[in-house]
């Protein structure tokens, strides 16, 4: 009996099945949160799957069916209809500045426009072109768009100078 390979490291949904590395279906979860909600915020502790279980939302959204083929969304979801995903992440780099963000948003954007085969009015580091992005996604696929933001904490805990973690305070 061969054992299947552990998927450490890896937070992409598409590798982890097309690989056949060992995959906890949490499919059937993600189903019933997209039921439930429209507007969904995680928030777990860092290292718990979160950067995984959006990447397998976003292939739920594409309708990339073939790699949910034995796993509880399967049968549940309708393929037929695919979503324009927006992602956002922070986790690759240190932004330790308002520059840095600056031009992390101008790659986040320009890849999502890329991605999505649309052209902004707006230049890139424009805050508008993010709201532009949104509608011409609309426009273009004629479904809602879905917007997906990972490691959101993370400009935030690159620049935060007061935490100490050795100190605990009690009362």
């Amino acid at each position: 009996m061969t054992l299947k390979k552990l998927p450490i490291g890896i937070q992409t949904f598409s590798e982890i099945r097309e690989e056949d590395y060992v995959y906890i279906d949490k499919t059937g979860l993600a189903y019933e949160l997209l039921q439930s909600y429209k507007y969904v915020f995680l928030s777990r502790p860092r290292r718990f799957g979160k950067s995984l279980f959006l990447d397998t939302l976003r292939n739920i959204f594409e309708g990339n069916k073939d790699l949910f083929a034995g796993l509880a969304i399967e049968d549940r979801w309708d393929w037929s209809v695919s979503y324009p995903v927006i992602q956002i992440s922070f986790a690759e780099g240190k932004l330790k500045s308002v520059k840095d963000l600056e031009d992390k948003f101008e790659e986040i954007f320009l890849q999502n426009q890329q991605r999505l085969g649309i052209t902004c009015q707006f230049d890139a580091r424009d805050r508008r072109c993010f709201s532009e992005l949104i509608r011409k996604a609309h426009a273009k696929y004629n479904q809602k768009v879905v917007i997906l933001v990972d490691e959101y904490d993370k400009p935030i805990l690159d620049n935060w100078t007061g935490y100490n973690p050795s100190y605990t305070k009690t009362r």
